[in-house]
C-alpha cells in the first residue's frame, strides 16, 4: 500500500527525475530559485544539481537528475538516474513529464514506480498541449497510477507556487492511503507490460482535436529540417549570428579598450613607490597590458555571440542543427551531437570540448574533442577579421558601417565553413585510422519551438558562459604576459630574445608562407590567441611591450613593408583555422580525457594538417608566380 503521510524528518528529500526537454530543470528552478541552465537539446545536465526551499515552514532537498528515456543503463544520464534511483532513499520521486509527449513520457513513471511507489507526477507544458488540442485529465491519471498528479506550466510563476502547494500538501498535510500500482501490474519491470500499460493510461486520460491545419511547429520544422532548406536557413542565421556580433562588438571593445588602458598610468605610479622599476615595467606593461588587451578584445564579441547562441538553444533550434548535419558526420563515422559541440566551439573551444559529454560513445566523443579547435574559437576572430579586412575586403565601402560588418561577415562565413569543412576531414581520418569505428545510433528528439526566457538567457550567457570563459583567459594571459615582456627585454649581443627567437623559425616559417614572427606570435599566443596581431607588431616595430595599430591602414602599410603577399594572408587565415589549440581548451582536453597522449594529439592533429595545407598554398603560389 502507498502511504503519503505526515513526515518526522527535518528536510523532506525529493528526486527530480523525467525525460530531457519537458521542463525538468525550469521546474528545479523554480522550487529552488538556482539558475540552473535549462537548455533545450538532449543531454544537457550531465551531473546532479541540488538545491533547497521552504515551503510552510518545511525545508525541501530537492536532487535534479539528468534527463533519460529508460533507467535501463544505454547512456551516461540514464546510469546516473538509475543509480540514484535504485539506491537513494528520498521520500518521494517528483517525475516530470511533457504534456505534448505524454505517452512516450509515461514509459519513463512506469519504470521508477517499478522501483518505488512513492511517485508524484507532475504534467508540464500544458498550455503546449492546449495549443495543439490536446486535453489531458489528471484525475484519470491520479485515478489509474494511484498517485498525486499535477497539471502545470512551469514558466509561469503562479504554477510553480501551485506546485509547491501541491507537494506540500502530499507531503506533509493529506493523509491518505492509496492502493499501490506495482502491486495491482507484478510484471510492470517487462518492457511489452510497459508499452501496453503507456498507450492504455493515454488513451483513458487525453482527447486530441483534429487539426486541420499544420502547425506553428510543423511549419518551422518544414523551413529548418528540409532538404534544401535545412543547410541554407542554417548558414543564414550563422552569418546573421557574426553580422550582429561584428556590428555590436567593435565599438564596445574600443570603449572597453580606453577604459581599461586609461588605467595603465595609473597603476604604474602607485606600484612604482612600492617595487623596483624593472618589476613595476613586468607587472604593468608586461601582464597588465596584456590581460587588458584579451579582456577588452575577447570580452565584447562574447557578450554578443553567447546570448545569441543561447537563444536558439532556449528557442529549441540547435537539435535541428543536428539532425541536418547528423548525415555528414554519419559518412564520417562521427557522432551527429557533434554538431552541437562543434557550434559550441565558436565561442570557446575549451567549452567545446566540455559539451562533448553529451556523446555517449567515447570513440565518438574523442572524435569530437580532437577536432573541436578545427573550427575557430572567439579568441581568433580578432586576427581573422584583421588579415580579412587588409588583404580581400580592400573594395570595402570605409563610412557604411552597416555593409562593413555585412560583408566581413560574409567573408568570415566562408572562413568558418572551411574550418567545418576540416573538421569532416579530420573526423574521417580518426575514424579510419586509430579510433575505427561503426557510427552509433542515437535519439536525437526534436523538442517544440519555445518563446525564449530572454532574462535568463542573458544572466546563463553572462555567468556561466561568458565569465566563466573570460576568468579561464585572465588566468592564461597574466603569465603570457609575463612572458612576452621578458622576450622583448631580455637581450643577447644587444639583440631580443623575441628577434633571436624569431631568426631562428624564420627558415621553417618561409616554407609555410609565413615568417619567424607570425610563427612566433602563435606561439607566444597559446595562452590567448587574442595576442597573436598584438605580438606581431610588437615584434615587426621593435617594441619593448605590446602595442596597438593606430589603423587598418596603418597595419597593412606595416605588414607590406615586412613582406606580407596575398599568399603570405591566405596562409595566415588558414594557420589562424588551423593550428594548436589554447593552453585553456588543452587543460580542459586532459581534464576530460584523463591522458597525455589525446593531449598531445589534440595539439599535434590540427598543427600538422596546419603545417601540410600551408605549405601546398605556398607551393602553389609560387608556381604560379614563376609561371
Amino acid at each position: 500500500m502507498l502511504h503519503f503521510h505526515q513526515k518526522t524528518d527535518s528536510v523532506c528529500t525529493i528526486i527530480l527525475a523525467g525525460n530531457p526537454n519537458v521542463g525538468k530543470s525550469t521546474v528545479f528552478n523554480g522550487l529552488t530559485g538556482m539558475h540552473q541552465h535549462t537548455g533545450n537539446w538532449s543531454g544537457k545536465t550531465v551531473a546532479l544539481a541540488t538545491g533547497r526551499c521552504k515551503i510552510k515552514n518545511h525545508t525541501y532537498a530537492f536532487t535534479d537528475l539528468p534527463g533519460c528515456y529508460s533507467l535501463h543503463a544505454c547512456s551516461t544520464e540514464e546510469k546516473i538516474a538509475g543509480s540514484c534511483l535504485m539506491g537513494n532513499t528520498a521520500h518521494a520521486v517528483l517525475v516530470i513529464c511533457d504534456a505534448v509527449c505524454l505517452e512516450r513520457n509515461l514509459h519513463l513513471v512506469l519504470q521508477i514506480l517499478a522501483v518505488t511507489d512513492n511517485v508524484i507526477l507532475c504534467v508540464n507544458l500544458m498550455d503546449q498541449a492546449a495549443k495543439k488540442g490536446i486535453h489531458i485529465s489528471c484525475d484519470i491519471l491520479e485515478k489509474e497510477l494511484h498517485i498525486p498528479v499535477i497539471g502545470i506550466t512551469a514558466r509561469r510563476k503562479r504554477e510553480i507556487r501551485r506546485l509547491k502547494t501541491f507537494l506540500n500538501t502530499c507531503m506533509y498535510e493529506k493523509n491518505t492511503v492509496r492502493q499501490s500500482f506495482s502491486e495491482q501490474n507484478p510484471d510492470l519491470s517487462t518492457p511489452e507490460i510497459q508499452a501496453r500499460l503507456a498507450s492504455s493510461l493515454y488513451q483513458k486520460a487525453v482527447c486530441r482535436k483534429k487539426q486541420h491545419l499544420p502547425s506553428f511547429d510543423q511549419a518551422l520544422d518544414t523551413l529548418f529540417t528540409g532538404k534544401y532548406t535545412g543547410i541554407f536557413c542554417m548558414l543564414l542565421l550563422l552569418l546573421g549570428i557574426f553580422w550582429i556580433t561584428l556590428l555590436g562588438a567593435n565599438s564596445i571593445s574600443q570603449v572597453l579598450q580606453d577604459f581599461l588602458f586609461r588605467l595603465e598610468p595609473v597603476l604604474y605610479e602607485k606600484l612604482s613607490g612600492l617595487f623596483p622599476l624593472k618589476l613595476c615595467q613586468l607587472l604593468v606593461f608586461g601582464c597588465y597590458r596584456v590581460t587588458a588587451w584579451v579582456v577588452s578584445v575577447m570580452l565584447p564579441p562574447m557578450a554578443v555571440f553567447f546570448p545569441l547562441f543561447t537563444l536558439l538553444e532556449d528557442f529549441g533550434y540547435l537539435p535541428r542543427v543536428a539532425f541536418n548535419m547528423d548525415c555528414c558526420f554519419s559518412k564520417c563515422r562521427a557522432c551527429g551531437k557533434q554538431a552541437l559541440t562543434m557550434l559550441m566551439g565558436f565561442g570557446c573551444n575549451a567549452v567545446g570540448v566540455t559539451g562533448c559529454r553529451i556523446i555517449d560513445s567515447p570513440r565518438e566523443r574523442l572524435i569530437a574533442i580532437l577536432t573541436n579547435s578545427f573550427v575557430p574559437c572567439n579568441g581568433r576572430f580578432p586576427t581573422l577579421l584583421a588579415v580579412l579586412t587588409i588583404f580581400f575586403a580592400t573594395a570595402l565601402p570605409s563610412d557604411s558601417r552597416i555593409l562593413h560588418a555585412l560583408l566581413l561577415a560574409v567573408l568570415l562565413t566562408c572562413v568558418i565553413l572551411f574550418g567545418v569543412a576540416m573538421t569532416f576531414l579530420a573526423s574521417r581520418l580518426l575514424s579510419a585510422t586509430i579510433l575505427k569505428g561503426v557510427p552509433s545510433s542515437f535519439t536525437l528528439e526534436l523538442p517544440p519551438y519555445r518563446k525564449p526566457q530572454i532574462c535568463s538567457v542573458l544572466l546563463h550567457s553572462i555567468i556561466n558562459r561568458t565569465l566563466l570563459v573570460l576568468t579561464r583567459a585572465i588566468f592564461a594571459a597574466f603569465p603570457a604576459g609575463l612572458l612576452i615582456w621578458l622576450t622583448a627585454n631580455i637581450r643577447i649581443d644587444q639583440t631580443t630574445l623575441l628577434t633571436l627567437l624569431s631568426s631562428f623559425l624564420d627558415p621553417f616559417a618561409r616554407l609555410l608562407g609565413l615568417d619567424g614572427t607570425i610563427l612566433l606570435a602563435f606561439i607566444l599566443g597559446i595562452p590567448a590567441n587574442e595576442i597573436v596581431i598584438p605580438v606581431m607588431i610588437m615584434a615587426y616595430t621593435a617594441q619593448s611591450s605590446l602595442v596597438d595599430f593606430q589603423s587598418l591602414s596603418s597595419l597593412h602599410t606595416l605588414l607590406t613593408e615586412q613582406g606580407w603577399t596575398f599568399s603570405t594572408a591566405v596562409s595566415m587565415l588558414i594557420f589562424s583555422v588551423l593550428h594548436w589549440p589554447c593552453a585553456t581548451t588543452l587543460l580542459t582536453i586532459k581534464k576530460e580525457t584523463h591522458s597525455l597522449k589525446w593531449t598531445a594529439l589534440a595539439f599535434l592533429l590540427p598543427t600538422c594538417m596546419g603545417f601540410l595545407l600551408c605549405f601546398l598554398v605556398t607551393c602553389f603560389f609560387r608556381i604560379l608566380s614563376l609561371s
